[in-house]
């Protein structure tokens, strides 16, 4: 039997198209003006081809972050500094949820249920209504402009614990009882089992966190005092000022490319697991 060809949806492509370039077109504006002199850019002459400034741009930013206009923070610095506090909140969200939801759905003890709803009531508390005792507590343990009290007060996430929580619910309790009868402990069923069939789970949660911690605003710009832990978002905007006529835009746009590679990077590197984390149906 004859198989039929599947004919294209040219409608839906012209449609992907068009927020392909919508989403685009601004990346590139941006990479144009990292290519060009103060002048040109000030003077609105920029146009759509690169112009002869690229390397220069750009090697200025990553290794001095200065401009004719501004005295920045490195990229390089600032860009280790997000890294590390992405890194961290991600797999540290990820590895306190993973404990917390495995003892909620598979330990009987007091209290269990409320500790749990306990959790999930702080979802509708966000960073900014918690943020003074937050800071308070870690300006009290002398953690202000460390990693330290950059990364751990946004290690909690009910979120992921919610997301874990629904996942384990939808292991059959025969796995478990096939694995007491082989004689396997609490933390070797987690180890061996749980952990293995939850790697999308993890994957797709990896991404979303780790982008949350590269994108944090508010609570580094209150935590980092000095220009050695500043973040490349609190950078960014340190170096845009409040004037128009201080604004160095070349430098300003390269340290923003510079800015996108990691997290490009790693929904690049994690994109099958992260669409099987959020397609797969028993999930």
């Amino acid at each position: 039997m004859r198989r039929l060809r599947r004919q294209p949806n040219w409608p839906a492509h012209l449609i992907l198209l068009g927020g392909v370039v919508l989403f685009v077109f601004p990346v590139y504006l941006a990479f144009v003006g990292s290519s060009q002199d103060l002048g040109t850019v000030s003077r609105g002459e920029m146009g759509l081809r690169p112009g002869p400034y690229l390397t220069e741009n750009f090697t200025q930013a990553w290794v001095t972050g200065t401009g004719e206009r501004i005295r920045g923070a490195p990229v390089r610095a600032m860009v280790r500094n997000s890294f590390i506090m992405g890194m961290v909140v991600a797999i540290g969200k990820i590895a306190i949820s993973l404990l917390s939801a495995f003892a909620v759905v598979f330990f009987r003890f007091p209290l269990r249920m409320f500790f749990f709803w306990g959790i999930f009531v702080t979802l509708m508390l966000p960073v900014e209504v918690r943020i003074i005792p937050t800071y308070k507590v870690v300006s009290d343990l002398g953690m202000v402009n460390t990693f330290a009290g950059l990364t751990i007060p946004l290690i909690a996430s009910a979120t992921a614990t919610l997301l874990f929580r629904q996942f384990f619910l939808t292991v059959p309790d025969e796995l478990v009882d096939a694995a007491k009868v082989d004689g396997a402990g609490p933390m070797r069923f987690f180890w061996s089992i749980l952990l293995p069939i939850s790697t999308t789970t993890i994957a797709s949660l990896f991404v979303i966190l780790f982008i949350y911690g590269w994108n944090q605003y508010l609570w580094p710009l209150l935590v980092t005092t000095s220009q050695g832990m500043e973040t490349v978002v609190i950078g960014i905007t340190k170096m845009i000022g409040t004037g128009e006529s201080l604004v160095d835009w070349p430098i300003i746009m390269a340290t923003s490319l510079l800015a996108m590679l990691p997290p490009v990077a790693v929904i690049i590197a994690m994109q099958r697991w992260f669409v099987r984390g959020l397609v797969e149906t028993e999930k």
